[in-house]
């Protein structure tokens, strides 16, 4: 039996186009690229390069104007909105910059109402598990005003964990903090990606955070470059 990674993602000539005012703007011109289950994947690169824009490729949020991705072996532009919506349920989570949790929630609501809207029975119980696993066990009962920047990007992590995925999405997740806040958050990210063996693919213009990572690539106006390096930095 072979002790080779599933792949995961799988990238082929993807090119992404819009219509704007002046006429075609390409955004992404023939991007392919292939991670595997496990890895840690950064996506670097300037402001306006594509990089969130590959990201929501990615994970079947737009589809591409040319070229195919795989996700887990579905070919996501082969599928409905649904459909893609359907396999970011059961095999996705997300951090992103932004925490975007809901203010009228506590961190204990907000982390179990992704479990609640499947209509889970053990959301509670999952949502404090996870609060533990960052940390946050004690403040679970606070509400996202009540908490520093860095508790409610935690708590977003726990919300993006509470489901087991198996591919997580982290687009810039330390843009919002100060340095030392931003390297814990980013511990916390690394550790669960070697504990759990959660796939992450993180986007980010910070070089020092992209060089922890095992693979990547930089995206130069809508391009990519010559592969990053293996980290010489480790979790």
């Amino acid at each position: 039996m072979s002790g080779t990674p599933q792949l995961l993602l799988d990238v082929r000539d993807v090119s992404k186009s819009v219509r704007g005012p002046e006429g075609r703007l390409d955004i992404l011109r023939g991007v392919s690229l292939q991670v595997a289950e496990g890895e840690s994947f950064a996506i670097v690169g300037a402001s306006g390069s594509g990089k969130t824009t590959l990201l929501g490729l990615l994970a079947g949020l737009d589809t591409p104007s040319s070229g195919g991705i795989r996700l887990d072996g579905h070919a996501l532009e082969t599928l409905d909105e649904e459909a893609r919506a359907d396999l970011r349920r059961r095999l996705v989570g997300f951090v992103f910059q932004s925490f975007h949790l809901l203010p009228a929630l506590s961190a204990e609501e907000n982390v179990m109402l992704p479990l609640e809207l499947e209509g889970d029975a053990g959301a509670r119980r999952k949502a404090r598990e996870a609060l533990a696993a960052v940390g946050l066990d004690a403040r679970r009962r606070h509400y996202p005003a009540q908490l520093s920047g860095g508790e409610q990007q935690r708590v977003a992590i726990a919300r993006a964990f509470v489901h087991g995925p198996r591919l997580l999405f982290a687009d810039e997740p330390t843009g919002n903090l100060d340095q030392r806040t931003g390297h814990h958050v980013a511990d916390l990210l690394f550790a669960l990606n070697r504990d759990h063996r959660t796939t992450l693919v993180l986007v980010t213009h910070d070089a020092r955070l992209a060089g922890r990572c095992t693979r990547g690539v930089e995206l130069e106006e809508g391009r990519l470059r010559a592969p990053r390096a293996a980290a010489a930095v480790t979790a």
